[in-house]
């Protein structure tokens, strides 16, 4: 891999967002453009506000609340880790250039830094003053050290010597002793001791060991003390002869982001377990402190992480409150979501009753589940294993972005090329927090004889699709899975994702065309059905939108995604607005485009849905795309963000069914009714909590019950 300076490396990786940026908008008037677009950093940090307001919704179970409060801080670390860092590394490398809302970097980190602080002390007020008396209602408690009685704190004492203190390693800070490296989201206490014989006042680090259970039982109840104030209340036995003056709890956020240039890379795989080693030493971007920690002790840590007074986070409860996950985990099934377990599809089933496989159900008619409602395992994994172990099977190909560590999927993979088969699998080993275990995919996937690439150099795969050929009794045939979600057991039981089934011949060989593109040398194709990231489907989408514009007054766009921040789709959307278009935006995460404002965007809602299904897939409908007549219902992997139309092989592929078409409209119509919960954006950008009807405000409940009432499609 080629050496390059960081200064150099930082440059490349945003000159290309400039260089996008510029098409857009003429630098010169980019004061104009200041009020058409929300900020891509502050409209996530939007959309965790919304995760915390379900943790404030009555309506939701006591300990589903208590799941959106840990996923709140695990989503918060991330955007840390990630894009807070990249702010920080652009002010560093003096990069002023400014997003399309008119921003600077250095503006971005102020206002971020600000609503942070804001949004941590919102969290903990919902933790400590709606949560944790909810709580004691049903004799759960986290109880602080000073509140156990005597009989429990030497259980606890007795716990702490056979347990936690041999693996506890306290690290002084002295002209001996280095500041010690802290580990990124390491949990550490921080100990202010004092020497009595000399009067010295002494500092040191104690790392909290984090294969360990965060929450303390108390006994054999549901009461609970924090594993840091079981070591702090014991940090005798290993300060022995010392004075502990102050002890704390702090957290350190590091840079995590890869830094790698994939056309330096003589092996990207190497390359990327290079790169995840050094992730390990990325620069701090945030430290996490209680209040009322001395100043001294704050000086020192930030003159040693070289990190300034704006990056630190102050905290009045519990630091990393990821941790309450485990409580909500506790045996009380009245206190979370009742379980709504998957249904196999009913052509599916049907089949499964009558001994045939879904190789025929395919041939009969195309195929559309609906995860989680619909079962992944029944339909995406059992198409995977039943073309592993057909005989009449001559290959499987597909794409691999996100793998669950127990993968049935890849295990099926290993079997088909042991059994002789020709198996090809395009993995991507960049996926964020997902690179080791795909590296080692990687490696136990080619060790059984697999074929595994790793995409395009300089782009990510984050397409979702299956190519498998069989001979069937009339003709070698192509059958395609299309889908909008990972091929990941575990997030398909909790994220809502569709994915299609067919063995049409123009897909099939579309289908072929792409992993071709992706595996060998060929150049990108014009494919017949497939629309494909980064060449057709910019060009392809402003097509729509230009022509559903056309259409004036009559015109209805219907949009469904996770995130919507590239300014040239959102001005065609205004363009299309300002014709008379009605367009109706379902937007899970990120929304850049502002939604209402007159003479601009008024005839554009946006509403977002939250609940107990992370809501991932990805809708397009246009009401005249087909023909001009018959509207246009598309699915698949992409975004509209800059990243997934000019940085991602993405995939959408229309649906032409009628039943397909029909079942589409009245998912849509779920999310999209009067009467259901969502948060709604105005025009002055803010969102707002619209509570639905009491019976039938729960989109996904509603959904999920048509789900089970309406079986053969």
């Amino acid at each position: 891999m080629k050496v390059t300076s960081w200064r150099n490396r930082l440059l490349t990786v945003y000159r290309s967002a400039q260089d996008l940026y510029a098409e857009i908008i003429d630098p010169k008037n980019i004061n104009q453009s200041v009020n058409r677009y929300i900020n891509r950093e502050l409209s996530w940090l939007d959309f965790n506000d919304r995760v915390l307001a379900l943790a404030s919704d009555k309506n939701v179970p006591l300990l589903e609340r208590c799941r959106f409060v840990s996923i709140c801080s695990s989503n918060l670390d991330e955007f840390y880790q990630i894009r807070v860092a990249a702010l920080k590394d652009q002010v560093a490398g003096d990069i002023t250039t400014k997003t399309p809302d008119g921003r600077s970097p250095l503006d971005q980190l102020r206002e971020i830094t600000e609503r942070t602080q804001s949004f941590v002390q919102r969290q903990e007020d919902v933790w400590t003053k709606e949560l944790l008396p909810q709580l004691e209602l049903f004799d759960v408690r986290v109880q602080s050290w000073s509140q156990l009685a005597a009989n429990e704190k030497a259980e606890l004492s007795k716990d702490f010597d056979q347990r936690i203190f041999p693996v506890l390693t306290p690290l002084a800070v002295d002209p001996a002793h280095p500041f010690p490296y802290i580990s990124n989201l390491a949990l550490n206490l921080a100990v202010v001791a004092n020497d009595p014989n000399s009067g010295e006042q002494r500092f040191a680090r104690l790392k909290i060991p984090k294969n360990m259970s965060r929450f303390m039982r108390v006994g054999k109840s549901n009461n609970f003390v924090l594993l840091e104030e079981l070591i702090a209340a014991n940090l005798s036995r290993l300060f022995q002869g010392m004075t502990i003056e102050q002890c704390f709890v702090f957290r350190v956020t590091r840079n995590a982001d890869l830094s790698l240039d994939d056309e330096d890379a003589e092996d990207l795989l190497a390359a990327v377990e290079v790169e995840l080693r050094r992730r390990r030493f990325g620069r701090a971007v945030r430290l996490e402190v209680p209040h009322g920690t001395a100043q001294s002790v704050i000086d020192l840590m930030c003159e040693e992480l070289e990190l300034g007074p704006e990056d630190v986070t102050y905290h009045r409860s519990i630091i990393e409150m990821s941790c309450i996950s485990q409580l909500a985990s506790l045996d009380f099934s009245s206190l979370r979501f009742q379980p709504w377990p998957p249904l196999t599809a009913g052509r599916l089933a049907a089949a499964e009753f009558n001994g045939q496989s879904i190789f025929q159900v395919i041939r009969e008619r195309q195929l559309l589940v609906h995860h989680p409602h619909e079962s992944f395992a029944s339909s995406v994994e059992t198409f995977v294993e039943q073309a592993s172990s057909d005989p009449k099977v001559h290959s499987i190909k597909m794409t691999l972005y996100r793998t669950s560590g127990d993968s049935s999927i890849a295990k099926h993979l290993v079997r088909a090329a042991e059994s002789g088969k020709q198996v090809a699998v395009v993995l991507e080993i960049k996926a964020r927090f997902d690179e080791a275990r795909n590296i080692a995919w990687a490696k136990e996937l080619e060790y059984a004889g697999v074929h595994v690439t790793y995409g395009i150099v300089g782009l990510k795969t984050h397409s979702k699709c299956i190519l498998v050929v069989r001979e069937d009794s009339d003709q070698m045939r192509r059958y395609v899975h299309v889908g909008t979600g990972n091929y990941n057991s575990t997030t398909a039981r909790m994220y809502e994702d569709i994915g299609f089934f067919t063995c049409e011949e123009a897909i099939g060989a579309d289908a072929t065309e792409l992993f071709n593109y992706l595996t060998g040398y060929a150049r990108e194709p014009d494919y017949q059905r497939l629309i494909v990231a980064p060449h057709q489907l910019r060009p392809k989408l402003l097509e729509l939108i230009n022509r559903e514009a056309t259409f004036k007054d009559a015109g209805h766009i219907t949009i469904k995604l996770n995130s919507i921040s590239d300014p040239a789709i959102i001005d065609a959307l205004y363009a299309a607005s300002n014709d008379g278009v009605k367009i109706e935006l379902i937007v899970r995460g990120i929304c850049c485009l502002r939604a209402g404002v007159p003479g601009m965007s008024e005839n554009i809602t946006v509403r977002s849905i939250l609940g107990r299904y992370l809501e991932h897939s990805r809708i397009y409908r246009f009401a005249h795309g087909f023909d001009d007549v018959s509207p246009l219902h598309l699915i698949g992997s992409a975004d509209l963000m800059g990243r997934n139309l000019d940085g991602r092989v993405e995939v959408l592929v229309p649906l032409t069914h009628p039943k397909h078409r029909a079942w589409l409209d009245k998912v849509l119509g779920f999310l999209l009714a009067e009467d259901v919960s969502n948060f709604a954006l105005g025009n002055d950008d803010k969102w707002i909590k619209v509570f639905g009807d009491e019976r039938t405000g729960d989109a996904q409940q509603s959904l999920h019950e048509w789900v089970v009432a309406t079986q053969l499609r």
